[in-house]
């Protein structure tokens, strides 16, 4: 049976677990709403934990609500620098940081209009990494809960915290601040390199 996700910026590692087990459905045609992972994600620095946040253009006034496929990212601030810097910064020691940096460094370099095509290309170039499939089939309208599809669009809320615990890595930082689990899937990739997948698919993952 077939998850329903929302596309988010590198998803944390639950997320991709999940993908890389099950067969996907983007859920392309809902609102967009704060405080999820559509625009941020978790990473782990020197100091620890640290978020990086996408800017977006905030419709006000009479315009209200707007779709997710319609918001547009906020290049006014040099945010795809500083965000690719501070990767650079957290995880040039790794192990796997030169081996995939030329690819990832290419989604830093060019501007999208939208937040939904700019997550939609971490998630397809993170897949030609991995060597798995880019889930491709989209939502042509907003799906209302159905026996036919699981619905993992909750997993969206990036204040709610996933009661799992999940298989210890080497971290960069972890002789410092011991293991955080379910980072960006960045973590992992330049962490754990080509056991990345394995590590994913091994990861027990559960969705009512």
């Amino acid at each position: 049976m077939p998850v329903l996700l929302h596309p988010v910026y590198f998803p944390n590692i639950y997320t991709f677990s999940i993908l890389a087990q099950q067969s996907i459905i983007w859920e392309v045609w809902d609102n967009y709403q704060k405080q999820t992972y559509r625009n941020r994600c978790y990473i782990c620095t020197d100091r620890g934990k640290l978020m990086l946040n996408i800017p977006i253009r905030h419709v006000g006034g009479k315009q209200g609500r707007q779709l997710y496929r319609d918001v547009q990212l906020d290049h006014s601030a040099p945010w795809l620098r500083q965000h690719w810097r501070t990767l650079q910064t957290a995880y040039r020691t790794s192990p796997f940081f030169e081996y995939y940096e030329d690819e990832l460094g290419m989604l830093y370099e060019s501007k999208e209009k939208y937040l939904l095509d700019f997550n939609l290309k971490t998630i397809a170039t993170t897949c030609e990494l991995l060597q798995i499939p880019f889930p491709e089939e989209k939502t042509t309208s907003f799906i209302e809960d159905t026996e036919e599809i699981i619905n993992g669009r909750f997993l969206v809320n990036a204040k709610m915290e996933i009661p799992k615990s999940f298989l210890p890595y080497t971290q960069v930082f972890g002789d410092r601040h011991g293991f955080i689990g379910n980072l960006s899937i960045l973590d992992l990739l330049f962490n754990e390199g080509s056991n990345a997948l394995h590590y994913l698919q091994q990861q027990a993952v559960e969705l009512k």
